[in-house]
Order: C-alpha cells, then sequence, then structure tokens
C-alpha cells in the first residue's frame, strides 16, 4: 500500500508542478534577444504555455534542442534556412523552428508594425503563449501576451514577463501526508482489532 501511494504522490514537502521552463532559459532567450537587438536581426520566439502549439509547429521544421543563446542567435542569422518565421519553446526545449503563425487583424496595431508583430500578436490573441518579438528595423525587442503587444522591453523587464510567465506552481504535502499518515495509522487500528 505504502509504495503505490508515495509513487502517485511525492512527498518532498514543496514539489515543483508543471515547472514551465528554468532559469537558465530565461537567462538565454533574455541574452539572445539583446544580442540580436544590437545587431537588428530579426526574431520571433513563441514559448507555450498551458495552450499547446502542437498545431503551429507542425508548419515548423523540427528542432528538439536546448535552449541557449547561440542556437537561438544561429537560427535566427539572416539568409540561413531556419531564419524565416517562429522558433517554438515548450519547456527548457527549442522544439521547431520556421513555424508560421496566425497573423491578427487588429486594427489598433501601428501600421508600421511588420509581419513579425502581427504574427505575435496573433499567437497571442489564439493562445496563452509569451510571444517574443525582435525588430529588424529598429532592434527593439517587444513582447505579446493576451492580445497585447508591449513595445521597447530592456533586457530587466524581458526577465521579469519571463519570471512571472514561469507559471510556478508549489504544491505544499505535508498536509495532505498528514491526513494519509492518520488514514493508515486508523486502518492499523482498525486491523488489530
Amino acid at each position: 500500500k505504502k509504495n503505490i501511494i508515495s509513487s502517485v504522490l511525492p512527498f518532498d514537502n514543496n514539489h515543483r508542478v508543471d515547472e514551465g521552463f528554468s532559469e537558465k532559459t530565461i537567462n538565454e532567450i533574455t541574452k539572445a534577444c539583446v544580442e540580436m537587438g544590437k545587431v537588428k536581426t530579426g526574431a520571433l520566439i513563441v514559448i507555450e504555455q498551458k495552450v499547446s502549439l502542437r498545431d503551429y509547429e507542425r508548419t515548423g521544421i523540427d528542432v528538439d534542442g536546448i535552449v541557449t543563446s547561440q542556437l537561438l542567435i544561429n537560427i535566427f542569422e539572416h539568409n540561413t534556412p531556419l531564419h524565416d518565421g517562429a522558433v517554438i519553446v515548450r519547456e527548457n526545449r527549442i522544439v521547431a523552428a520556421t513555424c508560421y503563425l496566425p497573423l491578427s487583424d487588429n486594427m489598433e496595431l501601428s501600421k508600421q508594425l511588420g509581419t513579425r508583430h502581427r504574427a505575435g500578436v496573433g499567437i497571442s490573441e489564439q493562445t496563452d503563449s509569451v510571444t517574443i518579438i525582435v525588430s529588424e528595423e529598429t532592434g527593439q525587442v517587444s513582447v505579446a501576451q493576451g492580445g497585447k503587444l508591449t513595445r521597447s522591453v530592456n533586457s530587466a523587464k524581458l526577465r521579469e514577463i519571463l519570471v512571472r510567465a514561469q507559471n510556478k506552481q508549489v504544491v505544499d504535502n505535508s498536509k495532505l501526508r498528514h491526513l494519509l499518515k492518520g488514514r493508515v495509522k486508523h486502518e492499523e487500528a482498525k486491523n488489530n482489532r
């Protein structure tokens, strides 16, 4: 009985559930965006949250690589086979590149914004993703979430947005363990009568 219960319920006090992506991934994405912004390399990075991006992933090319700033920079380098379209990040991995995204038809978006920004907002209107856009024209970093575009994001603000997007939920199992211990003792007492 005990083995079955412990295999189903982890008993460390603060077990992480739905970790999302790590601190290292946040650092690598932030570093890549800052570097690409400096040299005006356009980029479109979509970070999956709770809503699956598998349908959009299928429109691109499988990558399945650990997120590093160098890999992101190499993918978006001008005139390389993968530079066009979006990269999709799931947890700590770049799962696909050159993905097609739906374009937003929001008339309130500035006419100065190009396809990359419209695609970033478009995917954020249809999913709960966090999308980072690096402008090829200005080098500015923008973030699209919930159909809204935040422009001119510096590295500290980008980091803050990504930390908030981690959605780490810490489950406190001490109460559950206490209840189960009480129940086990109750069962043992009942069996010994």
